[in-house]
């Protein structure tokens, strides 16, 4: 009888291990399997959050199927403890395993709403924007001048309070050095003081993740390091007989060149003048340059030059110094650079704005005829819009 009570103890145990193994695997399978998500979300996790509130959110959104099985998953992997506090974007069809990684990885919120700081060649500007996880694009919510003497729009620091607002920078090509400290300053999201204007043309233009109480002083060195980096490895794929010698050579008509068009495809073409002259020892004759030598990037110059100012000498006056001026007269994106090192075959050595939309670009010319010819049109469109303002 023992015996007998004995085999089917036994064989009770080996079906109970059978079938907890097979939950254990059910389990696990459905924790790494595709999940119920139809549309990707955002995720916001507080600060001080646990993982059971967590999963059982996950479930009501039908990102998981089980909250139970999730925070089970997220106990055998070791993550129960690591959630991280921000906004995470979940896409479709994400498993739990994979939503599990992406709310404990940790790092800078990956949806929700950011602050961008913009500082641009005109004007500076503050977005808020939110991420619309229907088509993945930030949609701004609200935008202002941080120079004005006018308070924040309201709603402005209800987002600045919020733990997972993500923060960023975006200093526009063209923009000088004097005009990014000045920026800097208007950004509220940073700390510290900036001692000196950084050397013009020395900073990268680009989109800079922020932290919250960042020294300025560090961001200005990080876009410092980024300018090296980039000058560094265009110079090493340069062309062949360049009438310039060293980066910094590169790095200051690349500064021209990133002044004189906004139209990508012909930045190598404006090159090609700039190389071309530089070859035949003309001088390079460029309305930037002059401006600069008014204003020393301090702004920009808000009105048309003057005679006088075209025959003013200053180091950066190239209608009346031959070759390069002494510095850039920006700070130029790496486009630019690439095209100063690289510009197009061409025998042009003059060039003037197309139409009265610099979007248009230029006309170019071999000779002075052409090119005479070529400002004769735009003059015709600027005496035309004149008579049509009247």
């Amino acid at each position: 009888m023992w015996r007998h009570v004995a085999s089917n103890a036994l064989t009770f145990l080996v079906v109970l291990t059978f079938l907890l193994g097979g939950v254990i695997l059910w389990g696990q399978n459905t924790y790494n399997a595709e999940g119920p998500l139809q549309e990707q979300i955002c995720l916001r996790v507080e600060s001080g959050a646990s993982m059971q509130e967590i999963s059982r959110r996950l479930e009501a959104e039908e990102a998981v199927t089980s909250a139970a099985i999730f925070r089970i998953g997220a106990d055998y992997t070791n993550k129960d403890t690591e959630l991280k506090a921000g906004s995470w974007l979940l896409p479709a069809a994400a498993s739990m395993a994979e939503i599990t990684d992406l709310i404990t990885r940790g790092g800078a919120s990956t949806c929700g709403t950011e602050i961008v700081y913009r500082i641009g060649v005109a004007r500076i500007e503050v977005q808020v924007r939110e991420l619309d996880t229907a088509t993945g694009r930030y949609e701004e919510k609200l935008a202002f001048d941080p120079t004005s003497e006018e308070a924040p729009p309201e709603g402005y620091e209800t987002v600045r309070a919020q733990s997972d607002t993500r923060y960023r920078m975006v200093l526009t090509e063209g923009a000088t050095s004097w005009q990014a400290v000045e920026g800097l300053k208007a950004v509220d999201a940073l700390t510290g003081e900036v001692q000196e204007v950084p050397a013009e043309g020395s900073l990268a233009p680009g989109s800079y993740e922020l932290r919250a109480g960042a020294d300025r002083a560090g961001l200005i060195e990080r876009m410092q390091e980024k300018q090296n980096l980039i000058l560094a490895a265009v110079w090493e794929s340069r062309a062949d007989d360049l009438p310039i010698d060293s980066p910094e050579e590169a790095l200051i008509l690349a500064s021209i060149i990133e002044k004189e068009t906004g139209v990508p495809e012909e930045r190598r073409k404006v090159a090609s003048v700039f190389a071309n002259r530089l070859e035949e020892g003309m001088r390079l004759q460029t309305d930037p340059t002059v401006i600069y030598g008014v204003t020393e990037g301090k702004g920009p110059l808000g009105r048309g030059l003057l005679q006088s100012e075209l025959r003013r000498a200053t180091p950066w006056n190239t209608y009346v110094i031959q070759g390069l001026p002494p510095t850039p007269i920006a700070n130029p994106g790496r486009a630019s650079i690439e095209a100063a090192v690289n510009p197009a075959k061409t025998d042009y050595i003059f060039f003037v704005a197309r139409t009265l939309n610099p979007r248009d670009g230029h006309a170019f010319a071999e000779t002075l005829a052409g090119h005479n010819a070529n400002v004769a049109k735009f003059r015709e469109l600027e005496a035309q819009r004149d008579r049509e303002a009247e």
